[in-house]
Order: structure tokens, then sequence, then C-alpha cells
């Protein structure tokens, strides 16, 4: 079987980069990682992570450190890093132009529209639109609460850097991710810490005495999936619940 080649613009294929990109301009602007990242506003290690997660997307190293020399060092962008922005400011300059030709012209990404969240391609099913309610730390690591529509609240638990690259502050829009493997259902659950709880009305349920997947409507009138367990008794159109740890829920941004 024969190896893809690995391409630059995979870097550009997702809704979270756009901090990222900032980075690396700043990079390219400045020849330093750690003046880059106060620039940005983000730790130096929330820089490298940056850096890191672009150039596995791309295949290939983005930015070149320097040892040395009068200045003691510093970092450049490779020939890949230089055509990557060059690339982002191409197609962030035709997304605008195209944005311009809807109703309403182009939204913005702080707003409701959810046009952006139509490239999202994922393997997680269940993609909730929500807004940021507050963001606390939380044991070494961020608690970001999250609102739906109907008031219900979510919660994320991500890590400082993520939370730095994310940029993320209350009143923004985002998307609320997970998997369905990851969210139990059944006619009730104790509440816990850690644990996402959501009520709802069974919709579709798999008729198995082994369990099996599970469709819920929520009040907010969204439809999350997830299974039951072996021997649950969930019907259609009965009250059911669904959690979901903390720790499995990823948010995702608009590009």
């Amino acid at each position: 079987m024969s190896k893809r080649a690995p391409h630059i613009t995979d870097a550009l294929g997702h809704p979270s980069t756009d901090r990222r990109l900032d980075i690396l301009r700043r990079i390219a602007d400045v020849g330093s990682i750690s003046q880059a990242a106060r620039a940005a506003g983000v730790s130096y290690k929330a820089a490298w992570q940056a850096i890191d997660t672009l150039s596995n997307l791309a295949g290939m190293p983005l930015v070149e450190k320097l040892v040395g020399g009068a200045g003691g060092g510093g970092a450049h962008l490779t020939d890949a890093g230089r055509s990557l922005l060059n690339v982002a400011q191409k197609m962030q300059e035709a997304r605008l132009q195209l944005l311009q030709t809807q109703p309403g012209g182009a939204a913005s990404p702080d707003g409701p529209s959810a046009l952006w969240a139509l490239g999202l391609r994922t393997s997680m099913r269940n993609q909730l639109p929500c807004t940021v309610a507050a963001i606390r730390k939380q044991a070494g690591a961020v608690r970001v609460d999250l609102r739906l529509a109907d008031a219900t609240l979510l919660c994320s638990r991500i890590t400082h850097e993520s939370a730095e690259l994310l940029n993320l502050r209350a009143g923004l829009s985002v998307l609320a991710l997970f998997k369905a493997t990851g969210v139990t259902v059944a006619t009730s659950a104790e509440p816990r810490a850690d644990l996402n709880l959501l009520l709802g009305r069974v919709s579709r349920a798999t008729r198995s005495k082994l369990g099996g997947e599970v469709a819920l409507a929520l009040p907010s009138g969204l439809q999350l999936v997830g299974f039951c367990a072996p021997g649950a008794t969930l019907k259609v159109g009965s009250s059911a619940v669904a959690t979901l740890d903390h720790a499995s829920l990823v948010l995702a941004l608009p590009q």
C-alpha cells in the first residue's frame, strides 16, 4: 500500500487553527517563539503546542529553531510554513468574498450562524451548538461551562493550553462534540461532579436485550445518540437521561 504524501493544506481543514496560524505569522515577523507567544497572548508551552499540532497536520516541519549566534538563537518558518500562511491568507480572502454574497453578509464567528459548521467532518455523531457561559480553573485544567439554546448546561474539561489557543470567552458560540459510544442512556442516573446529565425523551431505540443505540430528543429540540446497557427498558416516547463525562466533551470553533 502506498503512503499518502503529506501536504501543508491538511493543516487548514480544522476549525481551531486560526490562533495557531496567528502564532506562525508572529514567528515569521519577530523570529522568536517566545516573543510570538507573548504577542499572541498565550504561554510559551501553548505556542509550542500550536506549532507541533500544525506540523503534524501538515506532515512536515513548519518552524525551525536557530541555535546560537549574536542574538542567542531564535526561530524562523520553513518553506512549508511560509507556503501554509500564503494559502491560509488566500483561503480567508475567498471565504470572506463568498460570505458577502449570502443574505445578511458575512456572519460574525461569535454569532448564531452555523454555516461554518457545515464543513466540519468528524466521526463524532453528537454535535450540539452552544454558547460559552463561564471558564474556570479546575484541578490543573480548565472547566468550560456551556449553555444550550434552552439554557441547559454542559461542561467540558480541557487543558490550559487548549483554552488559550481557542481564545475561549463568555458569549462565544462553539460546537460541543462527543462520541455516541461515550454516552450512556438510562431511565435514571445519579448526579456526579464529573458528569453531564441531559434529560430528554427517547426518539429511537434498538430493541435488543443486549442493549444498543438510543436516540434522545432534548428539550432544546436537539438530538443526541448514545447507548443503553443490556436489559434496559427504554421505549420510544419515554423519559430518559444521557450521561457523559466532562473530559469526553470536545469543543470546536469557527474557522
